[in-house]
Formats: C-alpha cells, sequence, structure tokens
C-alpha cells in the first residue's frame, strides 16, 4: 500500500525518459533590455547584463544552448529536468524588473507591470 503512491511517478519518470530520447526537451528563454546580450564560445555563454563586468555561464554536459540574433536562447536536451534547471540557473543571473520590465525571462512569460512611484 505505501509503494502505490510511487506508481505515478515512476510512470511519469519513465514517459519523461522515453519522450526525451525519441525528441527531446527545450526551453527558451528571452533577452529584454538595451545592450543585453550574449555569446557563445565553445563550452559557455558569455552573458552582457548590464553588470559592469560579462557573466560566464558554463555549459553542462548533455546540454545544448543555442543563442538567435544575441537575445534569444534555446537550452535543449534529453533529460527534462536538467534543461529545466539550466533553463532556471541562466534567468536566475538576471531576474525580470517589475517595474522597467528588464532581464531574462522565458519566452511567452507573462509579467505584471509595477507603477512605481507617482513623483507628488
Amino acid at each position: 500500500r505505501s509503494s502505490s503512491k510511487f506508481h505515478g511517478l515512476a510512470r511519469s519518470l519513465v514517459a519523461n525518459a522515453v519522450h526525451g530520447v525519441s525528441q527531446g526537451f527545450t526551453k527558451e528563454l528571452d533577452i529584454v533590455g538595451i545592450g543585453y546580450r550574449a555569446e557563445v564560445s565553445a563550452s559557455q555563454v558569455v552573458f552582457h547584463l548590464g553588470y559592469s563586468h560579462p557573466v560566464p555561464f558554463a555549459i553542462p554536459d548533455g546540454i545544448q544552448i543555442a543563442v538567435d540574433k544575441q537575445n534569444h536562447i534555446t537550452v535543449a536536451g534529453i533529460d527534462r529536468q536538467r534543461v529545466g534547471q539550466v533553463a532556471a540557473d541562466i534567468r536566475a543571473l538576471r531576474k525580470p524588473d517589475p517595474y522597467k520590465q528588464k532581464g531574462i525571462r522565458y519566452t511567452g512569460e507573462v509579467l505584471k507591470k509595477k507603477v512605481g512611484k507617482t513623483g507628488a
């Protein structure tokens, strides 16, 4: 009885493994902001995110990262958990700002824009 609660988990893990080997998983991110960009070198991605220095990000084994037009990132691989974790790590380099809407966000992510100071 205690092991029956893991049947759905085991089924999902096997289904994700089969889907990953046959088709693969992808996550897409967008970089929004003036001067924000990314470049892929041999084994790392270099981000320019408004800091005083470029931010290098090492590409883990089993993950492919492609950069289109310097502001669209595609993370691909066969392991769903690793693809999602790498995408979350990249997003954490510069989370989207709720006031100016700048930063790294998932493609299609909707952000709530905050108003900020009124000036009065």
